[in-house]
């Protein structure tokens, strides 16, 4: 009996246990007894359309009964894993959408967009001296008073007149546009801030007078405008060519063929 004392930790810190938990019980009294239930269990998938899916796909196995609860756990699956591709396309898409231009730790190594534009500069110029070329050619055989003229000549002689005709076709028409600009006259801007017209979600609303007429004298309501992350063929490309299932799939492939 002494062992049993020197051993007994609780009663040698002072602390009755029976009391204790008598304590407990009166405190947790109203919980005892109580049932928990969790929240309705909702398929993401239809269950008919799919339990008839994974039938048919069931019998080519062998496999003549499907319960009910395979069901459910395949459409779990399904909404979990939509989820988990739907969230790192996501990241891939913001991390393409990220610009560095402002950043001061990093330093434009290349501008490829003024690069291009570059080029397409240089081809335009190019194509500007090619016409000039052209024009300069075709503007000699027209005024060429030769009596014996060669096929190739009376065909340079034809292009040329049509040129002519052209261009002068370019200029009546620019006159013409030119002409009825002026005769509009100077475009007038939209008012957007006028009384009685209240701006929801892009459109514009007219509120009538009486007993409206104080809701259209006070200012619209500005809505913060909701960021929208746009994902690309791109990207999705981008997300299976990272995924050990999805590298060597055939959806890979039939997206990369279009």
């Amino acid at each position: 009996r002494d062992d049993d004392d020197i051993n007994d930790v609780a009663s040698m810190a002072g602390v009755n246990l029976n009391e204790e938990s008598a304590r407990i019980m009166a405190t947790n009294s109203d919980l005892i007894g109580t049932q928990t239930q969790s929240c309705k269990d909702e398929p993401f998938l239809a269950a008919i359309p799919l339990h008839k899916r994974i039938l048919e796909t069931a019998k080519k196995l062998g496999i003549t009964d499907v319960p009910a609860e395979v069901v459910t756990f395949i459409s779990h699956a399904t909404q979990n894993r939509l989820r988990t591709v739907i969230e790192k396309v996501t990241v891939i898409t913001q991390h393409r959408m990220e610009s560095y231009k402002d950043d001061e730790w990093y330093e434009q190594a290349t501008d490829v967009r003024a690069q291009l534009k570059f080029f397409e500069q240089l081809e335009r110029l190019e194509k500007q001296r090619k016409d000039e070329q052209e024009r300069e050619i075709l503007l000699k055989a027209a005024k060429s008073r030769s009596r014996q003229e060669d096929p190739e000549q009376a065909r340079l002689k034809q292009k040329a007149k049509e040129m002519q005709q052209q261009e002068l076709a370019q200029m009546r028409q620019r006159d013409a546009n030119l002409t009825a600009l002026a005769a509009i006259g100077p475009r007038k801007k939209r008012k957007l801030d006028t009384p009685g017209l209240l701006s929801i979600g892009g459109e514009g609303l007219g509120v009538s007078g009486g007993s409206q007429a104080g809701l259209g004298t006070a200012s619209p309501r500005q809505y913060p405008r909701q960021k929208i992350t746009r994902v690309n063929l791109r990207d999705f490309i981008f997300y299976m060519e990272q995924e050990r299932e999805m590298s060597h799939s055939l959806l890979l492939y039939r997206a990369l063929l279009k």
